[in-house]
Protein backbone atom coordinates (compact mmCIF):
# COMPACT_ATOMS: atom_id res chain seq x y z
CA UNK A 1 0.00 0.00 0.00
CA UNK A 2 1.18 3.74 -0.93
CA UNK A 3 1.16 5.50 2.27
CA UNK A 4 -0.58 9.23 1.90
CA UNK A 5 1.29 11.84 4.19
CA UNK A 6 -1.57 15.17 4.82
CA UNK A 7 0.47 18.37 4.28
CA UNK A 8 -0.97 21.29 6.02
CA UNK A 9 -0.35 24.45 4.38
CA UNK A 10 -0.36 27.47 6.46
CA UNK A 11 -0.76 30.61 4.85
CA UNK A 12 0.94 34.05 6.76
CA UNK A 13 -1.32 36.87 5.85
CA UNK A 14 0.10 39.94 7.00
CA UNK A 15 -1.54 43.04 7.29
CA UNK A 16 -0.01 46.58 9.00
CA UNK A 17 -2.16 48.64 11.21
CA UNK A 18 0.81 50.81 11.78
CA UNK A 19 4.57 50.27 11.84
CA UNK A 20 4.10 48.40 15.21
CA UNK A 21 2.04 46.14 13.76
CA UNK A 22 3.02 42.12 14.18
CA UNK A 23 1.67 39.60 11.74
CA UNK A 24 -0.94 37.28 12.14
CA UNK A 25 -0.81 33.72 11.03
CA UNK A 26 -4.07 31.92 9.26
CA UNK A 27 -4.63 28.49 9.10
CA UNK A 28 -6.36 26.84 6.34
CA UNK A 29 -8.20 23.23 7.03
CA UNK A 30 -5.87 20.38 6.03
CA UNK A 31 -5.95 19.03 2.66
CA UNK A 32 -8.46 15.27 3.04
CA UNK A 33 -6.39 12.62 2.93
CA UNK A 34 -7.28 10.44 -0.19
CA UNK A 35 -8.86 6.73 1.03
CA UNK A 36 -8.15 3.75 -0.77
CA UNK A 37 -11.42 1.74 -1.69
CA UNK A 38 -11.89 -1.48 -0.20
CA UNK A 39 -11.46 -4.91 -2.52
CA UNK A 40 -14.84 -6.99 -1.93
CA UNK A 41 -14.20 -10.29 -0.30
CA UNK A 42 -15.95 -13.10 -2.19
CA UNK A 43 -18.70 -14.80 -1.26
CA UNK A 44 -18.32 -18.50 -1.05
CA UNK A 45 -17.47 -20.43 -3.79
CA UNK A 46 -16.33 -19.00 -6.93
CA UNK A 47 -19.21 -18.39 -9.77
CA UNK A 48 -19.45 -21.14 -12.11
CA UNK A 49 -21.63 -20.26 -15.49
CA UNK A 50 -19.99 -23.41 -17.99
CA UNK A 51 -23.09 -24.56 -19.85
CA UNK A 52 -23.77 -28.48 -18.96
CA UNK A 53 -25.99 -31.16 -20.98
CA UNK A 54 -27.86 -32.59 -18.11
CA UNK A 55 -29.05 -34.95 -20.74
CA UNK A 56 -26.64 -37.78 -19.40
CA UNK A 57 -26.96 -37.18 -15.84
CA UNK A 58 -28.74 -39.14 -13.36
CA UNK A 59 -32.32 -37.16 -12.43
CA UNK A 60 -32.31 -36.94 -8.66
CA UNK A 61 -35.81 -38.17 -7.68
CA UNK A 62 -37.29 -40.88 -5.15
CA UNK A 63 -35.63 -43.67 -7.02
CA UNK A 64 -32.17 -42.61 -7.38
CA UNK A 65 -29.04 -43.93 -5.69
CA UNK A 66 -26.40 -41.51 -6.58
CA UNK A 67 -23.30 -42.60 -4.93
CA UNK A 68 -21.68 -39.32 -5.57
CA UNK A 69 -23.33 -37.01 -3.74
CA UNK A 70 -23.41 -37.13 0.46
CA UNK A 71 -26.11 -37.26 3.42
CA UNK A 72 -26.69 -34.85 5.22
CA UNK A 73 -23.12 -34.28 7.23
CA UNK A 74 -25.17 -31.73 10.26
CA UNK A 75 -28.53 -33.59 10.31
CA UNK A 76 -29.76 -31.08 13.60
CA UNK A 77 -28.82 -28.09 11.94
CA UNK A 78 -31.60 -25.51 10.11
CA UNK A 79 -32.70 -24.08 7.10
CA UNK A 80 -32.26 -20.57 5.66
CA UNK A 81 -35.96 -20.62 5.40
CA UNK A 82 -36.13 -20.91 1.89
CA UNK A 83 -36.71 -23.12 -0.66
CA UNK A 84 -35.59 -24.03 -4.10
CA UNK A 85 -37.14 -24.99 -7.94
CA UNK A 86 -35.25 -25.55 -10.75
CA UNK A 87 -35.69 -23.52 -13.71
CA UNK A 88 -37.86 -25.07 -16.19
CA UNK A 89 -34.76 -26.53 -17.94
CA UNK A 90 -33.82 -28.13 -15.05
CA UNK A 91 -30.28 -27.96 -12.86
CA UNK A 92 -27.24 -30.07 -12.68
CA UNK A 93 -26.52 -30.61 -9.43
CA UNK A 94 -22.97 -31.00 -7.63
CA UNK A 95 -21.67 -32.52 -5.13
CA UNK A 96 -19.23 -29.56 -4.16
CA UNK A 97 -18.92 -26.45 -6.15
CA UNK A 98 -16.48 -26.23 -8.42
CA UNK A 99 -16.26 -29.80 -9.51
CA UNK A 100 -18.14 -31.44 -12.43
CA UNK A 101 -21.90 -32.12 -11.93
CA UNK A 102 -23.01 -35.78 -10.90
CA UNK A 103 -26.69 -35.39 -11.54
CA UNK A 104 -29.64 -33.55 -12.77
CA UNK A 105 -32.69 -31.83 -10.96
CA UNK A 106 -35.77 -31.49 -13.30
CA UNK A 107 -38.33 -28.50 -12.76
CA UNK A 108 -40.78 -31.39 -11.95
CA UNK A 109 -40.95 -34.90 -11.39
CA UNK A 110 -43.76 -37.67 -11.69
CA UNK A 111 -43.61 -38.37 -7.19
CA UNK A 112 -42.69 -34.41 -6.70
CA UNK A 113 -39.31 -34.20 -4.91
CA UNK A 114 -38.42 -31.07 -7.04
CA UNK A 115 -38.80 -28.07 -4.55
CA UNK A 116 -36.35 -28.32 -1.85
CA UNK A 117 -35.34 -26.49 1.29
CA UNK A 118 -31.89 -24.69 1.24
CA UNK A 119 -29.87 -25.04 4.34
CA UNK A 120 -26.88 -22.92 3.30
CA UNK A 121 -26.48 -19.94 1.07
CA UNK A 122 -24.26 -18.41 -0.83
CA UNK A 123 -23.57 -15.30 -3.67
CA UNK A 124 -23.19 -17.80 -6.38
CA UNK A 125 -24.39 -21.26 -5.03
CA UNK A 126 -27.59 -23.08 -2.46
CA UNK A 127 -27.10 -26.07 -0.76
CA UNK A 128 -30.07 -28.24 -0.38
CA UNK A 129 -31.82 -30.87 0.61
CA UNK A 130 -32.83 -33.74 -1.94
CA UNK A 131 -34.99 -36.75 -2.60
CA UNK A 132 -33.22 -40.41 -3.47
CA UNK A 133 -30.16 -41.82 -1.73
CA UNK A 134 -26.46 -42.15 -1.87
CA UNK A 135 -26.46 -45.57 -0.89
CA UNK A 136 -28.47 -48.58 0.44
CA UNK A 137 -28.49 -49.32 4.13
CA UNK A 138 -27.74 -52.84 3.80
CA UNK A 139 -24.10 -51.42 2.25
CA UNK A 140 -23.79 -49.31 5.29
CA UNK A 141 -25.18 -46.19 3.66
CA UNK A 142 -28.34 -44.02 5.11
CA UNK A 143 -28.95 -40.41 5.71
CA UNK A 144 -30.63 -37.65 4.13
CA UNK A 145 -29.35 -36.87 0.58
CA UNK A 146 -27.49 -33.21 0.11
CA UNK A 147 -26.21 -31.65 -3.08
CA UNK A 148 -25.00 -28.14 -4.59
CA UNK A 149 -26.81 -26.08 -7.13
CA UNK A 150 -26.45 -22.77 -8.55
CA UNK A 151 -28.04 -19.71 -7.63
CA UNK A 152 -28.64 -18.92 -11.62
CA UNK A 153 -29.84 -22.32 -12.04
CA UNK A 154 -32.70 -21.63 -9.19
CA UNK A 155 -35.87 -20.08 -8.35
CA UNK A 156 -35.77 -19.16 -4.55
CA UNK A 157 -39.08 -18.68 -2.57
CA UNK A 158 -39.59 -17.96 1.28
CA UNK A 159 -40.93 -20.84 3.16
CA UNK A 160 -40.35 -20.53 6.77
CA UNK A 161 -43.04 -23.61 7.96
CA UNK A 162 -41.20 -26.32 9.60
CA UNK A 163 -42.87 -29.40 11.10
CA UNK A 164 -40.70 -30.61 14.49
CA UNK A 165 -42.00 -34.17 15.79
CA UNK A 166 -40.28 -34.66 19.16
CA UNK A 167 -40.34 -38.87 19.93
CA UNK A 168 -39.04 -38.32 23.18
CA UNK A 169 -42.35 -35.67 24.40
CA UNK A 170 -44.66 -37.53 21.66
CA UNK A 171 -45.56 -33.92 20.24
CA UNK A 172 -45.81 -32.69 17.07
CA UNK A 173 -45.46 -29.41 16.28
CA UNK A 174 -46.04 -26.86 13.25
CA UNK A 175 -43.78 -23.78 13.44
CA UNK A 176 -43.19 -20.36 11.76
CA UNK A 177 -42.57 -17.48 12.00
CA UNK A 178 -45.59 -16.28 13.85
CA UNK A 179 -45.54 -19.09 16.35
CA UNK A 180 -46.02 -23.00 17.39
CA UNK A 181 -49.21 -24.80 16.12
CA UNK A 182 -49.68 -28.20 18.62
CA UNK A 183 -50.91 -30.84 16.48
CA UNK A 184 -53.42 -33.21 18.19
CA UNK A 185 -53.29 -36.36 19.20
CA UNK A 186 -50.76 -39.07 19.57
CA UNK A 187 -48.59 -41.10 17.03
CA UNK A 188 -46.62 -43.77 16.84
CA UNK A 189 -43.54 -44.35 15.69
CA UNK A 190 -40.34 -46.47 14.36
CA UNK A 191 -39.36 -50.18 16.08
CA UNK A 192 -35.17 -50.67 17.26
CA UNK A 193 -35.18 -52.33 13.81
CA UNK A 194 -36.75 -49.90 11.61
CA UNK A 195 -36.72 -46.77 12.96
CA UNK A 196 -37.88 -43.58 12.20
CA UNK A 197 -34.92 -41.72 10.78
CA UNK A 198 -33.99 -38.70 13.10
CA UNK A 199 -32.72 -35.51 11.49
CA UNK A 200 -33.89 -32.59 9.11
CA UNK A 201 -35.72 -34.19 5.98
CA UNK A 202 -38.54 -32.22 3.98
CA UNK A 203 -42.13 -32.95 2.72
CA UNK A 204 -41.60 -34.62 -1.09
CA UNK A 205 -45.58 -34.44 -1.28
CA UNK A 206 -48.95 -34.99 -0.51
CA UNK A 207 -51.07 -38.00 -2.46
CA UNK A 208 -53.67 -39.81 -1.33
CA UNK A 209 -52.30 -44.04 -2.08
CA UNK A 210 -56.01 -45.50 -2.52
CA UNK A 211 -54.42 -48.67 -2.78
CA UNK A 212 -53.04 -48.55 1.36
CA UNK A 213 -56.35 -49.59 3.12
CA UNK A 214 -55.07 -48.76 6.58
CA UNK A 215 -54.90 -45.15 5.58
CA UNK A 216 -59.05 -44.87 5.16
CA UNK A 217 -58.45 -42.31 1.96
CA UNK A 218 -56.59 -40.14 3.71
CA UNK A 219 -53.81 -38.48 2.11
CA UNK A 220 -49.84 -39.43 2.97
CA UNK A 221 -47.44 -37.07 3.83
CA UNK A 222 -44.57 -38.70 2.22
CA UNK A 223 -40.76 -37.36 3.53
CA UNK A 224 -37.75 -37.28 1.34
CA UNK A 225 -35.54 -39.36 3.95
CA UNK A 226 -35.61 -43.17 3.69
CA UNK A 227 -35.62 -45.51 6.03
CA UNK A 228 -32.05 -46.46 7.28
CA UNK A 229 -32.35 -50.12 7.74
CA UNK A 230 -34.49 -50.84 4.44
CA UNK A 231 -33.56 -51.33 1.20
CA UNK A 232 -36.66 -51.35 0.03
CA UNK A 233 -40.82 -51.87 1.61
CA UNK A 234 -43.23 -53.29 -0.17
CA UNK A 235 -41.99 -55.12 -2.85
CA UNK A 236 -40.31 -52.05 -4.30
CA UNK A 237 -37.19 -50.60 -4.42
CA UNK A 238 -37.41 -47.48 -1.97
CA UNK A 239 -38.47 -47.29 1.82
CA UNK A 240 -39.65 -43.80 2.05
CA UNK A 241 -40.97 -42.72 5.65
CA UNK A 242 -44.10 -40.38 5.91
CA UNK A 243 -46.92 -39.07 8.06
CA UNK A 244 -49.79 -41.41 7.59
CA UNK A 245 -53.33 -42.23 9.35
CA UNK A 246 -53.76 -45.68 10.78
CA UNK A 247 -56.34 -47.24 13.26
CA UNK A 248 -53.42 -47.70 15.68
CA UNK A 249 -51.06 -44.53 16.14
CA UNK A 250 -49.53 -45.07 19.83
CA UNK A 251 -45.84 -46.37 20.45
CA UNK A 252 -42.69 -47.87 18.67
CA UNK A 253 -44.67 -50.01 16.29
CA UNK A 254 -44.16 -48.28 12.81
CA UNK A 255 -41.73 -49.96 9.91
CA UNK A 256 -40.33 -46.57 10.52
CA UNK A 257 -43.54 -43.73 9.23
CA UNK A 258 -45.12 -41.86 11.80
CA UNK A 259 -48.80 -42.99 12.15
CA UNK A 260 -51.12 -39.99 13.11
CA UNK A 261 -54.93 -39.58 14.01
CA UNK A 262 -57.67 -38.19 11.62
CA UNK A 263 -57.30 -34.58 12.87
CA UNK A 264 -53.49 -34.66 12.71
CA UNK A 265 -53.42 -36.00 8.95
CA UNK A 266 -55.79 -33.63 8.27
CA UNK A 267 -53.61 -30.80 9.21
CA UNK A 268 -50.51 -32.30 8.32
CA UNK A 269 -51.63 -32.46 4.51
CA UNK A 270 -52.05 -28.87 4.47
CA UNK A 271 -48.41 -28.07 4.50
CA UNK A 272 -47.30 -26.87 0.59
CA UNK A 273 -43.93 -29.25 -0.91
CA UNK A 274 -40.85 -28.55 0.53
CA UNK A 275 -41.91 -28.07 3.99
CA UNK A 276 -38.72 -28.60 6.40
CA UNK A 277 -39.37 -31.65 9.04
CA UNK A 278 -36.87 -32.07 12.07
CA UNK A 279 -37.63 -35.25 13.43
CA UNK A 280 -35.95 -35.50 16.86
CA UNK A 281 -35.03 -38.43 19.44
Amino acid sequence: MVAVVAIVAVVVVVRFLGSDAEPRPVARSATPTPMQTPTPTPTGHALDDRGYDLAGLPTVDVFAVIPALPVDDDPEGGTTGEVARPVPAGAPVFAEPGEEPVAALPYSLPYEGSIVPIIERERHWVRVLLVGRSGLPSEGTSGQLTGWLRAADVQISPLDTTIEVSISAGTIDIVTASGRERVPGEFAWGTEATPTPIGRTFVMMVRTASSLAYTRGHPIVYLAVQSSTLDGFGGIDVAITAFHYHDTHTGQISNGCIRVGTDAINRLTQVPPGTTVRVLP
